[in-house]
């Protein structure tokens, strides 16, 4: 049996596999509570928002990790297929969750669903992304960790969207992605010591492609977009934010109305008569 690094880098992939997680879970609970806030096109398009950054996250979490991941004995490939359906089944099934909270009547129930399907879509992307490895041997998993790993990952979105639907100051948000990226690590290295391959010596050459041709480059794409998208999230007012503008914004016609001279109009009294 092949010896597993899943260190390689030593602390640098999984240090920087959490963070990625961590933003990835705060940029989505921020986008779910702006959807709870918002009605119409503005919820959907915010839960869309959501779904795609705790999606990309994990996806990006998980892929950092494995640039540290190393067998002894055999070389490492990835069938690109493979590793671009894992993304998308992790921003589809994390979608559905997360849509399921922020549409959802029944809070409890909605919760649990919306846990139970982000969960699983968080295993089945770790799983397909496994199924990519392309290596001179076979891999075989441990079942009793691969149910604890799921659990885990189940019980982590859980609290999650749990998070969304009751914690709105963005201090505690910021501590609860703290704790919703541990609780993705915890799960992708339960489901990596699950791993156990078995290494067939061998001088052919592997399909797919090396962690620096594919993994690397687009790891640094989602990463790009997860910090972009999230000074968009924050520099973009929130729906009381933007009621307090309009406030203000009609306060001050009504003041100038008081104090101005006879005969005098504001603009919006204008458009009001013109129209």
């Amino acid at each position: 049996m092949g010896h597993l690094d899943h260190a390689t880098f030593g602390w640098l992939t999984p240090a920087l596999s959490y963070a990625m997680a961590c933003v990835g879970a705060a940029l989505g609970l921020r986008c779910t509570v702006r959807a709870l806030d918002a009605t119409g096109r503005s919820r959907r398009n915010w839960l869309l928002t959501a779904a795609s950054a705790i999606g990309t996250g994990i996806w990006t979490m998980h892929f950092v990790a494995m640039l540290g991941f190393g067998v002894t004995g055999t070389d490492i490939r990835y069938n690109v297929p493979l590793t671009i359906l894992s993304l998308v089944i992790a921003m589809a099934v994390v979608g559905v969750g997360v849509f399921a909270v922020g549409y959802g009547r029944d809070r409890i129930r909605s919760l649990l669903i919306g846990g139970l399907t982000t969960g699983v879509g968080v295993a089945s992307m770790h799983y397909m992304g496994m199924a990519a490895l392309r290596l001179h041997g076979e891999v075989r998993f441990d079942p009793l960790l691969v149910g604890l790993s799921v659990l885990i990952a189940v019980v982590a979105a859980t609290a999650a969207l749990w998070a969304a639907l009751n914690i709105h100051a963005p201090a505690a948000v910021a501590v609860a992605s703290l704790v919703m990226g541990a609780a993705v690590s915890s799960m992708h290295y339960t489901g990596m010591f699950a791993v156990r391959v078995d290494v067939v010596p061998s001088t052919a050459t592997l399909p797919g492609a090396t962690v620096m041709q594919f993994i690397f480059p687009l790891a640094v794409g989602l990463g790009s977009y997860l910090f972009i998208t999230s000074a968009f999230v924050a520099l973009s007012p929130t729906a009381k934010e933007r009621a307090a503008y309009a406030s203000a914004g009609r306060l001050t016609d009504e003041r100038a109305v008081d104090v101005a001279p006879p005969g005098f109009r504001t603009a919006e009294s204008a458009r009001t008569s013109t129209g």
